[in-house]
């Protein structure tokens, strides 16, 4: 018997073999035997007498059928290594990355790269023209993440569709009226910064404005080669403040470009309180505000050029493409050069590029978060598309940030990860082989919202690191699963095992068959699937590993 839940109506499995004897009990129909209507001839119904014993056999055959066949197959390869938490995402590209904490939670919002192709089908290199999108992602203990789309942000298809692009977004949220409001602003391209608003971290975003926030017709912003890459400050007193721009206006300039703007923003959020005035005396400046208050001191931080000569970098402690500070104890400056905080990316990597980054504060750390060209390597790929790491900021005696170098191992886990709360399926610490797509109206029509497992394949997977099954373990596995609409039924073998701590060797929780689903009518609606597990204590990783192809998963869970 597989228990599903649809509409509101759940059958159990009690356990892997106990569940056929309280059915027929249930049933009245004892345990002797039972009693299976299986057709007619000349109007006389035929019955089989059906010993019960050979029912659990057929049942424990197919059990053991099934977990040879999961412990035989071949698992894919992922686009990281294992215990590599970098780059954060490899379910699509995001560049740009913003850092924005909100109720326990980092939530980051990316530049949705998007790989662009030649004519033969081939590669071709980021010229970032068809961005329009922002991919969000969230994440409780910096490991594992929750995928929360793409905001349809551009573009004809985007709420602010009066822009042909969405770049390098920066984010914020504030009270108003009594209820936490969202705010996420991006570049058109070079020539201006947009601004949605939510009334979720996730969205929907939607347009209030119509029109740009700040354009080449907003004071002092005229002359702003590149009219790009917000920073928003959220200070202690309740002011905010934006921060933009960058370019070379000529090649004389490089050492002093004067492109970098701030202005202090409305209670509303979009619009502006005062005039953009100049930040003044950026050394070879390039692109990529940050902003950040530790204690009382102002740092405003950006992206060198790639101009710097061999005299300048002796003189001033760094070169072109690394992500250089500037303190303050104003939030609008002036402020006074620092240090480089961390390198251009490829020092680390071997594949460098331009460089952008967010400082952000966490449960008591401070991080920087900050692209590179990792998973485009493991793809294979050239062009000059970017994904997301994150590194813990190193800082100097006084506490300010320091020198920092990226790495592929990323992060610590912060805090352990609940499963016996219900979990979106689109959330991964690692995986491999499979995609995200969004699901329901809202997340449709929008672009980010909730989202589901999809393109599942002969021996994808996921992993969740960290999870705490406490002291008592689970005792039953609950997954929402649907045949993918479209697809037409199988009789090949779809399943999913649920393990702990690796793909292969260890005892699995459950082995779930998912051969009534392929082989009924697909309906589009999710089924409920509950079995009983293994018992297992204490933190351990998590495994789903997928077998079959066809359908696909939209959440899960442990229960006691």
């Amino acid at each position: 018997m597989l228990g599903i839940r649809q509409r509101g109506i759940v059958l159990k499995r009690i356990s892997k073999y106990t569940g056929l004897f309280c059915a027929l009990i249930l049933a009245g129909c004892g345990t002797a035997a039972v009693q299976e209507q299986i057709g007619s001839i000349n109007d006389q119904t035929v019955v089989q007498s059906t010993d019960p014993n050979e029912l659990l056999n057929d049942e424990r055959a197919e059990s053991e059928e099934l977990a040879l066949y999961m412990h035989n197959l071949t698992c894919l390869k992922s686009y990281k290594n294992f215990g590599n938490h970098n780059p954060v995402m490899t379910q699509r590209f995001g560049a740009d990355p913003y850092a924005m904490v909100y109720d326990g939670r980092v939530y980051l919002y990316m530049t949705g790269d998007d790989p662009m192709y030649k004519a033969d089908g081939t590669t071709a290199d980021n010229d970032y023209s068809n961005i329009d999108t922002i991919c969000v992602l969230s994440s409780a203990d910096l490991v594992n993440w929750t995928d929360h789309g793409t905001v349809y942000a551009a573009g004809k298809n985007g709420q602010a569709s009066w822009g042909n692009n969405s770049w390098a977004p920066a984010a914020a949220w504030k009270m108003i009226d009594g209820k936490p409001k969202f705010f996420l602003y991006f570049a058109n391209n070079g020539n201006g910064i947009a601004v949605l608003t939510a009334d979720s971290p996730t969205g929907p975003f939607t347009d209030p404005l119509g029109k740009a926030l700040i354009s080449r017709s907003t004071p002092n912003c005229s002359d702003v080669t590149w009219l790009f890459d917000p920073a928003v400050l959220m200070d202690d007193d309740g002011s905010a403040y934006i921060y933009f721009g960058g370019g070379i206006p000529s090649q004389d300039k490089a050492d002093n470009p004067g492109t970098a703007r701030v202005a202090k923003l409305g209670e509303d959020m979009i619009s502006l309180e005062s005039d953009p005035v100049p930040i003044e005396n950026v050394p070879y400046l390039f692109e990529d505000s940050g902003i950040n208050r530790l204690g009382d001191t102002y740092y405003y931080s950006y992206c060198s050029n790639f101009s710097v000569t061999s005299e300048a970098q002796s003189e001033l402690g760094f070169g072109g493409g690394e992500i250089i500070t500037m303190t303050s104890d104003d939030p609008m400056g002036p402020f006074a050069l620092s240090r480089s905080v961390l390198r251009n990316p490829g020092a680390f990597f071997g594949a460098g590029g331009n460089n952008h980054h967010c400082i952000f504060e966490f449960k008591g750390n401070l991080y920087i978060t900050y692209h590179a060209r990792l998973l485009e390597q493991a793809m294979e790929l050239t062009g000059g598309y970017r994904s997301t790491n994150i590194d813990l900021l190193s800082l100097d005696e006084n506490g300010a940030p320091a020198s920092t170098k990226g790495t592929a191992k990323g992060v610590e886990q912060v805090g352990y990860f609940n499963p016996y709360e219900e979990v979106s399926a689109a959330t991964f610490g690692n995986m491999a082989g499979l995609d995200t797509v969004q699901y329901g109206d809202e997340a449709e029509k929008y672009g980010s919202g909730e989202m589901i497992v999809t393109d599942v394949s002969d021996g994808s997977w996921l992993c969740i690191y960290g999870a705490d099954f406490g002291d008592e373990g689970p005792s039953e596995f609950t997954i929402e699963v649907r045949r993918t609409p479209g697809a037409e039924a199988t009789d090949m073998t779809c399943a999913i095992r649920v393990a702990p701590d690796k793909l292969f060797g260890s005892e699995p929780f459950a082995d779930i068959s998912l051969k009534e689903i392929m082989a009924a009518e697909a309906s589009g609606e999710f089924v409920t699937i509950t079995v009983s597990t293994n018992n297992i204590s204490g933190v351990h990783d998590l495994y789903l590993i997928f077998a079959g192809e066809g359908y696909e998963i939209r959440s899960w869970r442990f229960d006691k």
